[in-house]
């Protein structure tokens, strides 16, 4: 079976040798493609360089424009199906995601169709962010569970793999929303579409090198996009 780490990037340059090396170095054979954003700090020559050392196993999408995740992981997703993979992970650049989960999402994903890494389906299971950025976080995944009335418990997550019949299934040309309202969206379609979800509990730790791509805009798209995604359903036009 052919496994995929969609690793999105903007300037990640402190990160990226690091995490490849990282997923390379479980030997479980997973491909890596970064979707780059065009960081100006030089990400992609990196990507590029080890390229090189790992030719079949390391690729690379430079994207001209700053879209956001969301259309960088559609992106990825559109790659990887064209490719041939079978299984497709979403993974932060910066170690947020602990690599050495990626075993055990695949793992589960072969008795589910999409595995969530979850911080929250045990407990809170968050290092390093300040108490106020999880209170916000995890009373976010609440509101929108009981929006959307999704058994998910952590529906932002940013650490997922996909079989690859729910993203040939999810009509990726149809999902809108970006940040963490893709994340939101893309569990959302997966489960009205009837797919099985299960939740895996991980340690989400926060960055220790690099800048965070959270933004109040990110927060607020992922608020108000909720509640466009529950008038398209109510309207079944999702």
């Amino acid at each position: 079976m052919k496994k995929l780490v969609v690793i999105p990037t903007f300037n990640e340059k402190e990160n990226i040798a690091d995490i490849i090396k990282a997923v390379i170095g479980l030997g479980q054979d997973f491909h890596i493609l970064v979707v780059d954003d065009s960081s100006p700090d030089g990400t992609s020559r990196i990507v590029e360089d080890l390229k090189l050392e790992h030719p079949n196993e390391v690729f690379l999408c430079i994207r001209k424009l700053k879209e956001g995740l969301g259309k960088a992981y559609l992106e990825g997703f559109s790659w990887a199906l064209a490719s041939g993979y079978d299984y497709i992970f979403e993974m932060d650049a910066d170690f947020s995601h602990n690599p050495q989960d990626l075993p055990r999402l695949y793992e589960a994903c072969q008795r589910a169709d999409m595995v969530i890494g979850s911080r929250y389906s045990k407990g809170v299971n968050v290092v390093n962010w300040p108490m106020g950025r999880v209170l916000i976080s995890y009373l976010a995944s609440k509101y929108v569970r009981f929006l959307l009335r999704i058994p998910i418990h952590d529906t932002t997550a940013g650490f997922v793999c996909f079989s690859r019949k729910v993203l040939e299934d999810i009509e990726l040309d149809k999902v809108r929303l970006k940040g963490y309202g893709f994340q939101i969206e893309m569990k959302f379609r997966a489960y009205k579409k009837g797919f099985k979800i299960e939740e895996l509990p991980i340690v989400f730790t926060d960055r220790t090198r690099g800048e965070s791509k959270m933004s109040v805009n990110i927060f607020q798209e992922a608020l108000f996009g909720v509640l466009s995604l529950k008038w398209k359903s109510l309207m079944n036009r999702l």
